[in-house]
C-alpha cells in the first residue's frame, strides 16, 4: 500500500488552536466537526443541517461527516464533554456584586 493511501485527508478540515481549542473546524468557519456531528445524531439530513448552516458547502458538510465517521470514538467524546452541563456550570464564575435573577 502507498503511503498516499494511508494518509486520509479532509480538505475543507482545519485545527487552529485559536478557534474552538483546536478542535477540528470546517476550514474558513467556526463551525465544529463536534456541531455537524450532533446535528447529525439528532437525527438531521445533510440538505437539513446545509438549510440550518447556509453558508457551508455540501463539499465541507461531507468532509466534516467523513472525518467524524473516521473519528467517531474522539469527536463523540468531545460531543459528550461539550454537552456536560455540570461541568460548564462549574466553569462559571459567580460576582457577588449580581442579585440572583430567581430572587
Amino acid at each position: 500500500m502507498t503511503s498516499a493511501l494511508q494518509t486520509k485527508a479532509y480538505p475543507h478540515i482545519d485545527c487552529d488552536p485559536e478557534i474552538a481549542g483546536g478542535k477540528p473546524i470546517i476550514a474558513g468557519t467556526r463551525i465544529t466537526v463536534r456541531c455537524i456531528s450532533g446535528y447529525y445524531q439528532m437525527g438531521m439530513s445533510t440538505d437539513e443541517i446545509l438549510t440550518t448552516l447556509t453558508h457551508l458547502t455540501p463539499s465541507q458538510l461531507h468532509s466534516a461527516l467523513a472525518y467524524y465517521f473516521d473519528h467517531q470514538a474522539e469527536v463523540d467524546s468531545d460531543l459528550i464533554e461539550s454537552s456536560d452541563v455540570e461541568f460548564w456550570k462549574s466553569q462559571v464564575t459567580r460576582r457577588p456584586d449580581l442579585k440572583s435573577l430567581s430572587s
